[in-house]
């Protein structure tokens, strides 16, 4: 288990140079140690299979941090969020296809299958409560995420942002935390009860939440004014106890989740392919790299505590990871000494180097033609380069009525093959949901194009979705002429 641990902390490198790196000090300490074949080490990997470092994954994650400590707990609810994270590419091998399907996008078919990676993350220590991964496909974030929903606990406020705003969603998580989560400006929450904080209280189909409406103002070094609307719904419907500029400022350590994950895909792995070339293989990887990453965070925060008044998220990661590097080689620090009180000197070193966090902002672009985020919006009013900022305002924006439904365009008959074809296929068992694999199916196009024809008819009123993933019929099914 130590050598597939090692895989992840020398990802750049063969099995058979990972191995002289674990022995590389025994060696010259004079010690006669065996020389593997690689061969040998890719069967010793399949004898032991994904289950054992699953297992020791799901003993080390967890909250890291004591409750007091800085920056982890807000009002002794414990801050933990949700995201997921499709960019993990798997080896070009027909059983990773078979697995995890193909990926199209607007340039074509993908060259790797990619899974999905729902991770529930602690925000103040960046550590791994939970973790779900697979086949993009099947469920999308909410449904990865719903398989994380029993770690979380009453004395625990939820963090998300607007894809996990699905009522359904909402309604499953708040029965075991409590939230404060992001919605989308299109929605229209009635305004029962108008709050002296400028929020007010409302129902989702019988979960009680509260809205909170605001407007932050953002000012930069160059002079540059930003303005950004947010409407956030939450649990906490005290407004004595928990004033609404209070829980928007507390909202922005949801992202505290991005860094984690860019520690997982770029720190940690650089974002290269993963090694494996079987399903079992890559499961084993995976756990193997989420050990890694749990491991790295533990000792950074047990090191942060040790400092008084220190929060964890001024440990660097990146020097951690130096470190464990330096420390495997030089086998230091390798046995537990029972007098030692003081922690790791993996932690130590991570917190001895972070200064303050600086308030900055940047338009989201990622350099690259195939990216999500390759050219910036032309409506993105955020400087391109990272801008410091010198003053931020949050002004809740009071709401006293329900304001009117906006106007809906009339629905026209869809035209196109394929939405003619999904929609035959929906009447066919019109009482009965479809999921996105199983229209794929029915088509023969891959999921992630489906998902995006299901998701653009549903904004047309063509079709609902009736849960997240599954799709039907409206109640007034839409009379449609074959294209010619």
């Amino acid at each position: 288990m130590y050598f597939v641990i090692a895989l992840g902390l020398f990802p750049n490198l063969g099995y058979a140079l990972v191995w002289d790196k674990l022995v590389a000090e025994l060696i010259e300490a004079g010690l006669t140690v065996p020389k593997p074949a690689e061969s040998a080490l890719r069967d010793a990997r399949r004898r032991v299979g994904p289950g054992p470092f699953k297992a020791l994954f799901e003993v080390l994650a967890g909250p890291l941090a004591r409750p007091d400590t800085p920056g982890v707990s807000y009002r002794s609810l414990r801050t933990v969020a949700f995201d997921g994270c499709a960019s993990f590419k798997a080896a070009d091998t027909t059983a990773q296809h078979h697995w995890l399907g193909r990926i199209r996008s607007k340039l074509g078919w993908a060259g790797y299958p990619q899974l999905m990676l729902m991770a529930l993350v602690e925000t103040g220590t960046r550590g791994l409560i939970g973790v779900r991964f697979g086949p993009i496909g099947e469920g999308g974030e909410t449904g990865y995420a719903g398989k994380l929903l029993h770690l979380l606990t009453r004395d625990m406020l939820l963090l998300a942002d607007r894809g996990f705003a699905d009522t359904g969603f909402l309604k499953a998580a708040a029965t075991r935390a409590h939230l404060l989560v992001r919605i989308s400006r299109s929605r229209r929450p009635s305004v029962d009860t108008p709050l002296p904080d400028g929020s007010y209280l409302t129902n989702f189909d019988g979960l009680t939440l509260r809205i909170i409406e605001a407007t932050i103002t953002t000012t930069t070094s160059t002079g540059d004014v930003l303005h950004a609307e947010y409407r956030l719904a939450t649990t906490l419907t005290d407004h004595h106890t928990h004033h609404a500029t209070t829980l928007l400022r507390l909202y922005h350590e949801r992202w505290e989740i991005e860094s984690a994950f860019y520690a997982l895909r770029h720190t940690l792995f650089h974002g290269r392919v993963l090694r494996s070339a079987t399903p079992d293989g890559l499961q084993q990887e995976l756990w193997a790299l989420l050990i890694l990453y749990q491991l790295l965070r533990a000792a950074m925060t047990e090191a942060s505590e040790h400092q008084p008044g220190t929060d964890p998220d001024r440990a660097g990661f990146t020097i951690a990871l130096q470190h464990a590097h330096n420390q495997v080689i030089n086998a230091a620090g390798i046995l537990p000494d029972p007098h030692r009180h003081t922690p790791a000197r993996i932690g130590t070193a991570a917190t001895n180097t972070l200064g303050d966090r600086r308030d900055r902002t940047s338009k989201r672009v990622l350099k690259t033609p195939a990216a999500r985020y390759a050219k910036p919006r032309p409506d993105d009013p955020r400087p391109t380069t990272s801008t410091t900022i010198t003053t931020r305002t949050h002004t809740i924006n009071a709401r006293t009525h329900t304001p009117p439904p906006r106007p809906r365009p009339e629905r026209g008959i869809p035209t196109g093959q394929l939405t003619h074809t999904i929609l035959n296929y929906l009447n066919t068992h019109p009482d009965q949901p479809r999921t996105i694999q199983q229209t794929a199916q029915h088509t023969g196009h891959d999921p992630t194009k489906t998902r995006h024809k299901l998701n653009d008819m549903t904004k047309k009123g063509y079709i609902t979705r009736t849960s997240p993933g599954h799709y039907a019929l409206p109640p007034t099914p839409l009379t449609t002429t074959p294209p010619p």
